[in-house]
């Protein structure tokens, strides 16, 4: 690739890019002085953009996508060969790559055993919400239909979703939400909101508080990442998965684990709430289950809660009255298979739990060299660095110095991402989420930009 490649047709593209296409998560406004970025090319780990410039992705795609690297030919060949055999019908037939996936993805979930496509990780999570409203209406009198989720998580952006949403920037401007989600504490132990010695199960009784404030016998189901992602990287403190379960057990509530960002390898494990020996009633998944090369989402969930979908063939209402149209698409499923293989013949859990510790390791260096990094958090290749102006009071630094640090990457040539638009006064957090392909010298390379970002930007 080359500075040249795009040089016949970039003005055109930079022209129709800036007239007609409304980007995500991003200001419009500087597009009238300066062109929109345009990512033209990727391979491995590198992106080029339509000037020929070079970049080493620390994100996945922007957003903790593309777990098996760029300019995969077998995933694109595999897409290729379905789409001109079979590339859609319906969701109420199969199809050949629907049912090989499915059985697959069954073999890593031990507990589970059922697969409802969708195409999106938002539509995934409306799925399993309305499995708990549909399941409260049949089997609970209508009783059991309140939803819990946690403080700082993300579940997605339809209404329903952000309903359940725990970022108030978020879902600042987009309400009236839907009635019946109710919100529990995050478990940040650096931001603690108890002074107690053993803070996981202390963050995990306050989900027990509001159940029982709610009243046990109307809540239905609690919703939470394994790791918090777009809220901070927060990894759950020792203890508190293990009290999560006992209440979920006790007082009859769905376990609805949110694996959208976590599944597919990120955390070292297949799935994210696999290091916390938690058995889940529904796991949501999107991004890397295809590596961003087809769009597919995945709800999985337990034979139990699947029978309570088909136990009157007399009721015309029984059943799950449901269908995502782009969930018969053959190309997420086909995408998804040649993905797992990927993941299992170049041992890429292994690579990502081995890449994660020199990341994790790497990081704590530049807190011990930067006072501004106050908290560094992380699981395989999911981590993150909050930044703070005072190591003492934790006060959040400026969120427009962390901006200028993600600024000064780009400019390097490594792209790595902050908390954007979630928690007011706390998007102060650099997140990083390099490909599970990654090697030791492109994680050197990732934090060494940090660091000389860090030192231009607070020297």
């Amino acid at each position: 690739m080359n500075a040249t490649t795009y040089s016949n047709d970039i003005s055109a593209v930079v022209a129709a890019d800036r007239a007609h296409i409304w980007h995500h998560l991003i200001n419009h406004k500087p597009f009238e002085a300066v062109d929109p970025r345009i990512i033209v090319e990727g391979r491995g780990m590198r992106v080029w953009d339509a000037t020929g410039k070079e970049h080493i992705d620390a994100v996945s795609g922007g957003v903790w996508t593309v777990n098996v690297g760029y300019g995969r030919e077998s995933i694109a060949n595999a897409v290729r060969d379905q789409l001109v055999k079979m590339n859609f019908f319906g969701g109420s037939v199969g199809s050949v790559p629907g049912a090989q996936f499915a059985e697959r993805l069954i073999e890593k979930m031990p507990g589970l055993s059922r697969v409802y496509y969708a195409n999106s990780g938002s539509e995934a999570n409306e799925k399993a919400f309305k499995m708990v409203r549909q399941i409260s209406a049949r089997h609970h009198g209508g009783r059991k239909y309140k939803i819990l989720f946690r403080h700082r998580d993300y579940h997605g952006s339809t209404l329903a979703t952000m309903s359940a949403g725990g970022q108030e920037q978020r879902n600042a401007q987009y309400g009236p939400f839907a009635p019946g989600f109710v919100e529990v504490p995050h478990c940040l132990e650096y931001r603690k909101q108890w002074d107690v010695e053993d803070y996981g199960r202390r963050a995990a009784d306050a989900i027990e508080e509001v159940i029982l404030r709610e009243g046990p016998d109307t809540v239905g189901a609690l919703c939470l990442e394994p790791i918090t992602a777009g809220g901070g990287v927060i990894v759950p403190p020792a203890g508190y998965w293990e009290r999560v379960q006992e209440i979920c057990t006790k007082y009859n509530v769905l376990l609805h684990i949110d694996e959208v960002v976590c599944g597919m390898g990120r955390t070292g494990t297949w799935f994210g709430y696999q290091h916390y020996g938690i058995k889940p009633d529904f796991v949501t998944m999107a991004k890397g289950v295809a590596s961003g090369y087809a769009a597919i989402s995945c709800m999985v969930t337990t034979e139990a809660v699947f029978d309570m979908f088909k136990d009157d063939m007399g009721d015309q209402l029984s059943y799950f009255r449901d269908i995502s149209t782009f969930g018969g698409c053959t190309a997420g499923p086909a995408a998804a298979l040649e993905n797992m293989r990927i993941l299992e013949d170049e041992n890429l859990l292994e690579n990502t739990v081995e890449m994660g510790a020199r990341l994790m390791g790497n990081l704590h260096a530049l807190m011990d060299k930067h006072r501004v990094i106050g908290d560094v958090r992380g699981k395989g290749l999911f981590c993150g660095a909050e930044l703070v102006a005072d190591r003492l009071t934790k006060e959040p630094t400026d969120e427009k110095k962390v901006q200028a640090v993600v600024a000064d990457c780009m400019a390097q040539g490594v792209i790595i991402g902050m908390t954007n638009r979630s928690m007011a006064g706390l998007n102060n957090t650099l997140t990083l989420s390099p490909a599970l392909i990654a090697k030791p010298d492109d994680i050197d390379q990732i934090t060494d930009a940090i660091d000389k970002a860090l030192t231009r930007v607070f020297s």
